[in-house]
């Protein structure tokens, strides 16, 4: 009796970067969601756990359906780990909740694991030949994280101020929304030194992301130009036919000169 084949998802190892700043990240918020911070403060925080949580259980899902046996997965690698890291914490009763993320860890060591076993060399190479992959990741991350350590930091500096717009969790993610997208409507703006200095490092790095994401767009939907490459190889069988007819021609006047030595040979003699 044959031995079950057993098959897992294999990742590439820019998405595996990927899951892995993303899990570093949730372990930093679960951190700052036990500290005694404000309210708007820890609302900002708790959205950004929970997506990061939809997007670990839609990683747990491909996982899954990837493996077979899937049993191979959910318990010889551990897959209930990364089911149980996933679950949001939706905040107030369910705050601790958040010490769930501890359960990432072992989804942390195998990615780290597994791109301490690539050569270094190997990566860099991977790196250059699959460029797109890795430019559409780490636009999407940057935006990710710039997003969420503006915000927080917003919601902090400006909640503590009389004059400020920005006093609530929604205010801030409303802010920095219209920040990074460059669309900027006005109707929240930071009034403090710090909070201006916030917003300038968000305007710019907006500015970047959205580039990034036109330019990744573009080359998608746009086909490539057709190149040289074509005209070349369609002009490259004349060419070659040219130099066949002139090696033809100049074997045929070697075998006529090799026949006239001949004949005068025959004559002299």
């Amino acid at each position: 009796m044959s031995a079950p084949v057993v098959a897992s998802r294999q990742a590439s190892n820019s998405y595996n970067i990927f899951i892995l700043v993303l899990t570093v990240f949730s372990l930093i918020l679960m951190v700052l969601l036990l500290l005694p911070l404000d309210e708007a403060t820890l609302q900002v925080m708790t959205v950004f756990d929970n997506a990061i949580c939809v997007v670990f259980l839609v990683d747990f899902a491909l996982n899954l359906a990837g493996s077979k046996p899937r049993r191979e997965y959910f318990i010889g690698q551990r897959g209930w780990l990364d089911l149980l890291g996933s679950i949001p914490s939706f905040g107030g009763a369910f705050r601790f909740a958040g010490l769930l993320r501890l359960a990432r860890l072992s989804r942390l060591a195998r990615i780290t694991r597994l791109m301490r076993g690539n050569a270094r060399a190997a990566l860099v190479k991977d790196v250059l030949d699959n460029r797109s992959q890795y430019a559409v990741f780490i636009t999407v991350m940057s935006a990710f994280l710039v997003l969420a350590v503006s915000t927080i930091l917003m919601v902090q500096v400006e909640s503590k101020s009389p004059d400020a717009n920005i006093t609530t969790g929604g205010d801030a993610l409303w802010w920095g929304f219209t920040t990074i997208t460059t669309v900027g409507y006005g109707d929240q703006f930071p009034v403090t030194a710090f909070g201006r200095v916030i917003a300038v490092f968000v305007m710019f790095a907006g500015v970047g992301i959205i580039g990034s994401l036109a330019s990744i767009l573009a080359s998608v939907l746009v086909p490539p130009p057709e190149t040289d490459g074509a005209s070349q190889e369609a002009a490259a069988p004349p060419a070659t036919h040219a130099n066949d007819a002139v090696a033809e021609e100049l074997a045929n006047i070697r075998a006529e000169l090799a026949a006239l030595r001949e004949s005068l040979a025959e004559r002299h003699s």
